[in-house]
């Protein structure tokens, strides 16, 4: 492997004036940093990025820590992540938080110690520590999916439109009794669209029942419990709204547990499109999240963040989209007696 001495000799030029070319550090005259990526490129020369990151400062590279990364929602972020700052000249570091506060900390320090410029986070339930953290080391930061702290850039979804949507859809198929089935406990999201819920049923003029509301649920398997739950009351609702893909998918499974058909025995409704919706037997209404806009933008906020540390932070929410396909229809108990089901 050549070294720095052997392309300055090379090109005939001091050791410093290549550093200054490879490193950034200092004007060089457009002949003599000819002369020297000329050099670079006919002998191989691969600077050591470790060391160049102590000389500037900087390592063009960011931390993701997101959570359950073979989640589709997240993967597409993801994804858009990636792109982004591959545009703009950054690596992408991934780490899987697990959803876990201890692990959260532990992959935000790891991040900090390992020269990252910055790092996107989407919060656990409890994220004060590494959150605390970020704040202490004024590590640029751009909060993603859950909005848990203004001190941060933060960019998601906006949460209580999109319900909206979905339970005016819901509504005007005439349902009064509609359940929902909440997403992962203590998230910042789940909070909002359980809150949203409630006020968009006030707004159709509905009562929010208390036992129509299940507990949060942290997989697909408790999400199936809720909602056998609910469905076991002795006036179960006609519909279900679900928080996430993960809900969806388990009451989708109870549903079909206790030989219910959708939507001539119950509606369903949810957030989260997800690719395969579509192949489902009907076919799911669902919020469509904007994820690569999501991804992309976040990326941006964290490079403008990196580049100006002072600027005031910005909280952004972008408008989901409701994709109505074919799991509503009428209360059965609304429909003339010759549509009912035996």
């Amino acid at each position: 492997m050549p070294t720095m001495a052997e392309v300055a000799r090379r090109a005939g030029v001091s050791v410093s004036t290549v550093s200054h070319v490879v490193n950034r550090t200092r004007f060089v005259s457009p002949e003599k940093a000819q002369l020297i990526n000329d050099a670079i490129a006919a002998m191989g020369y691969q600077p050591n990025e470790l060391a160049r990151s102590l000389k500037v400062a900087s390592t063009n590279s960011v931390g993701l820590a997101i959570s359950a990364i073979s989640n589709p929602y997240f993967t597409d972020i993801i994804c858009a992540v990636e792109a982004e700052c591959a545009r703009l000249g950054l690596m992408v570091f991934l780490s899987d938080t697990q959803e876990d506060p201890d692990r959260e900390l532990q992959v935000v320090r790891a991040f900090h110690q390992r020269r990252v410029d910055g790092v996107i986070l989407a919060p656990s339930g409890s994220p004060e520590r590494a959150i605390g953290y970020l704040a202490e080391k004024k590590l640029p930061c751009v909060l993603i999916d859950r909005f848990a702290d203004d001190r941060f850039d933060q960019i998601g979804v906006e949460n209580e439109t999109a319900m909206r949507a979905l339970i005016d859809h819901v509504a005007s198929f005439g349902h009064r009794r509609i359940g929902y089935i909440a997403g992962q406990p203590g998230l910042a999201t789940t909070r909002e669209r359980v809150d949203a819920f409630r006020a968009s049923l006030a707004a159709n003029g509905l009562e929010c029942l208390p036992h129509y509301v299940s507990p949060e649920n942290v997989d697909t398997a408790s999400a199936t419990a809720s909602t056998h739950a609910i469905l076991s009351l002795p006036r179960p609702p006609t519909a279900l709204v679900t928080g996430n893909n993960m809900t969806t998918i388990g009451a989708v499974r109870a549903i079909r547990e206790k030989g219910l058909s959708i939507p001539r025995d119950l509606s369903i409704v949810g957030f989260d499109d997800f690719e395969w919706a579509d192949c489902f037997e009907p076919r799911l209404t669902l919020v469509e999240q904007p994820c690569t806009e999501i991804g992309r933008q976040a990326a941006a906020l964290l490079s403008e963040r990196i580049g100006s540390s002072d600027a005031a932070p910005r909280t952004v929410r972008l408008q989901a989209t409701l994709q109505a396909r074919q799991s509503c229809a009428r209360p059965a108990d609304t429909r003339p007696a010759h549509t009912r089901p035996a």
